[in-house]
């Protein structure tokens, strides 16, 4: 079978199920539900509208940071529809048919890369919408720089993309190496949700710790991006470094993608299968 063909057959399988819509409604709910409430505190904050001494938060760049809340709290969509392409074969054992009709286990592989350049752009521009439009419309609704026309502004959205289906391609390397469902599902939501928040929150407050931490891939995609939430909310303690350029954040996203997809195919995906 031809790599075109088992594009179709990965295509086919991965639309014909009702996971991926499933997932992509619940991104559409959650990053916009994040985004409506980010921009309501961070446009009343940076107008002096809310009562109290509520944090102070200044207007100058702020379109940029609430439109990168669909990366920087919707990552984990794309990560986790990578790691589903593969672990749901291994669960419902429909790779042997696949490996029979295709023995060139290489090809199938490459097949579910290409399927997720189009499951990164799709969830893309999903997260984008259900972040975008919220935000957008708090700032004018305060009177507040939207940035819709700076180049700038679009050349991040681009980014953003990007990094969204280099976090589909990190997916499906954990899910070649984890078969099962399970294990990945809590790894990569314990990894995502708790342990590098963690560490990159206890970086801000010790010195030197953020050289490394900007190394994770949670920090590596901030930094392609070039604006997060996370950033502006570590600023202030004096301990964060300079983090890396768009190009090394993509480079670092990246090669977390390559090396969970090697590791995959020489441990796992070559094995038997039941």
């Amino acid at each position: 079978m031809s790599l075109a063909t088992a594009t179709r057959s990965e295509t086919t399988k991965q639309f014909t199920t009702s996971l991926w819509w499933i997932l992509a409604i619940v991104l559409l709910v959650y990053v916009g539900f994040t985004a409506s409430v980010l921009a309501f505190v961070f446009s009343a904050s940076s107008t002096g509208a809310l009562p109290g001494n509520g944090p102070q938060i200044p207007s100058e760049g702020l379109a940029p940071v609430l439109y990168s809340s669909a990366t920087s709290v919707g990552y984990v969509f794309p990560l986790l529809i990578g790691t589903l392409a593969v672990t749901s074969e291994f669960r419902h054992k429909t790779l042997t048919p696949t490996f029979l009709a295709t023995p060139r286990r290489a090809t199938v592989l490459v097949a579910k890369l290409v399927v997720g350049i189009l499951l990164g752009v799709l969830y893309g521009i999903i997260g984008l919408v259900a972040a975008f439009a919220p935000s957008a419309a708090f700032l004018a609704g305060y009177g507040l720089d939207t940035e819709i026309t700076s180049p700038d502004t679009w050349a991040m959205l681009a980014r953003m993309l990007l990094a969204y289906v280099l976090w589909v391609f990190v997916g499906i390397g954990i899910g070649a190496l984890v078969r099962n469902q399970v294990g990945a599902i809590v790894g990569v939501l314990v990894f995502t949700q708790f342990l590098e928040p963690v560490a990159r929150a206890a970086a801000s407050f010790v010195e030197g710790l953020s050289d490394v931490t900007k190394y994770l891939p949670g920090a590596a995609s901030d930094a392609l991006v070039g604006a997060s939430v996370f950033a502006v909310s570590t600023a202030t303690t004096g301990n964060a470094s300079t983090p890396l350029e768009w190009w090394g954040g993509a480079l670092v996203l990246l090669g977390y993608a390559v090396v969970f997809v090697v590791l995959g195919w020489l441990f796992s995906w070559r094995r038997d299968v039941s």
